[in-house]
C-alpha cells in the first residue's frame, strides 16, 4: 500500500493510480464515441442526401437503407459488449484495488456510526404523532 492518504478525495483524483484509471477509461470511450458518431450521422446524412443509394435493392424488398438502419443496432449491441469487455479486463480491476484502498484507508467516515434517529415504530401511520 502507498503513502498516499485515501481519506481525502480529492488528493486521490491526483493520484497516479486514479489517473491511470481515467486515462485507461477515456483510452477506450473517446474513441468509440467518435467512431459511432461518425457512422451514426454517416447514415442519416446519406439517407437524407442519397435516398436512391439507400433504396438499392438487396433482395426482395429488403434495400440497403434497412440493412444499414438494422447495422446501427447491431453496432451498439458490439460497441456495449467491446466495453463489457473491456472494462472487465482494463477498468475494473483498477477500479477495484483503488476502491480496497480507500476503504482500508477508511475513506474519511467517522468511526463511530451511532445512529440516534428516532424512527416511527410500525404502529405510527406516516401522519400520526401520537
Amino acid at each position: 500500500m502507498s503513502t498516499l492518504d485515501y481519506s481525502d478525495f480529492t488528493k486521490v483524483q491526483h493520484s497516479d493510480q486514479f489517473q491511470k484509471l481515467r486515462r485507461t477509461h477515456r483510452s477506450f470511450v473517446f474513441p468509440m464515441t467518435v467512431i459511432f458518431l461518425i457512422w451514426y450521422l454517416g447514415f442519416v446524412i446519406v439517407a437524407a442526401f442519397f435516398p436512391e443509394f439507400m433504396a438499392i435493392q438487396v433482395f426482395g424488398n429488403i434495400n440497403l437503407g434497412i440493412l444499414l438502419g438494422l447495422a446501427q443496432f447491431i453496432t451498439t449491441f458490439i460497441i456495449t459488449g467491446a466495453y463489457v469487455s473491456y472494462a472487465n479486463r482494463k477498468i475494473d480491476p483498477i477500479a477495484t484495488d483503488l476502491r480496497e484502498s480507500m476503504e482500508a484507508a477508511g475513506a474519511g467516515a467517522p468511526e463511530d456510526t451511532t445512529d440516534d434517529t428516532n424512527y416511527a415504530s410500525s404502529g405510527q401511520g406516516s401522519g400520526d404523532q401520537s
